[in-house]
């Protein structure tokens, strides 16, 4: 089993690529030729309306999850649907192996109605420390990459997320009401704020694609499932961005956060959001 941090970096020296070429293979094998070619029994519901899966979900973390456990030996994958099938999968966060963040589709339901707003996330994460991710937007051909301390690239071009423009108000994602629990949804109302200018997200691997390119400011978000932000806070953070709980510390991988939590483009940003974020909090 591999388990200390030089011989990750030594694979990841070594096998970037071959998680690029897997992570593009599936997608171009088990989602794109579903794409806008779903049937009704082909799409279902898991915790509700706004929850879906459809065959691609499944045929594609199947896929990843074979081709990245043969490219890393005694690693682990956690994917979103494995762990829907069996919760305890998702444990293996925790532990010392490193471990495959998988979600096969993120913005199922932008890939549902036909839109272009989906993507294919991953994230290599071991101790709880992110170490690597991808984020593949295969109806828009992007690719973006991280790898700690090496820098964010969107095909191939290095990533400065910047800083918002003085004068301008905060352009800032946020979690779909079904996401939040009251207190939540309580604390998020603080968005509605003079110099904000809060929306409803989209895929969260795009949005998190967006503050690191500097076309969005942050985002706000009040669910933990690490598929959704594994991959997007390291793109973030290698852009130059931050992230923040409402208890002034970063997001973890592992739970146990303190939400709603926010990623912005710089710090000063993540402070501000957060700021705002915990004084409407009850």
């Amino acid at each position: 089993m591999i388990v200390d941090t030089e011989t990750i970096d030594e694979f990841l020296a070594r096998h970037a690529s071959d998680v690029e070429e897997a992570v593009r293979r599936a997608a171009a094998q088990e989602i794109v030729p579903r794409w806008r070619k779903l049937a009704a029994h082909e799409v279902d519901q898991k915790s509700g309306p706004h929850d879906l899966v459809t065959d691609a979900d499944r045929k594609a973390e199947q896929y990843l999850t074979e081709a990245l456990g043969t490219l890393l030996p005694g690693s682990v994958v956690v994917g979103e649907e494995a762990v829907h099938a069996n919760p305890a999968t998702y444990e293996a966060i925790q532990g010392a192996a490193p471990v495959w963040i998988v979600d096969p589709v993120d913005g199922t339901r932008q890939f549902v109605r036909g839109e272009t707003g989906f993507c294919t996330l991953v994230a290599l994460v071991q101790g709880g420390e992110l170490l690597a991710s991808w984020t593949y937007a295969p109806a828009r051909d992007q690719l973006a990459t991280a790898v700690r301390g090496r820098g964010a690239y969107l095909d191939g071009e290095r990533l400065h997320s910047g800083a918002p423009d003085p004068g301008h108000d905060l352009r800032v994602a946020t979690s779909h009401p079904d996401y939040t629990t009251d207190e939540q949804k309580h604390a998020l109302l603080g968005l509605w704020s003079e110099g904000v200018a809060p929306r409803a997200c989209g895929s969260a691997g795009l949005e998190y694609l967006a503050v690191a390119l500097g076309e969005s400011d942050a985002v706000a978000f009040s669910w933990e499932a690490a598929w959704d932000h594994a991959a997007g806070l390291l793109l973030v953070e290698e852009a130059g961005g931050a992230h923040l709980t409402l208890t002034g510390e970063p997001f973890r991988v592992t739970g146990g956060n303190a939400l709603p939590f926010t990623a912005a483009r710089d710090a000063a940003t993540a402070r501000r959001v957060r700021d705002l974020l915990l004084r409407a909090a009850p």
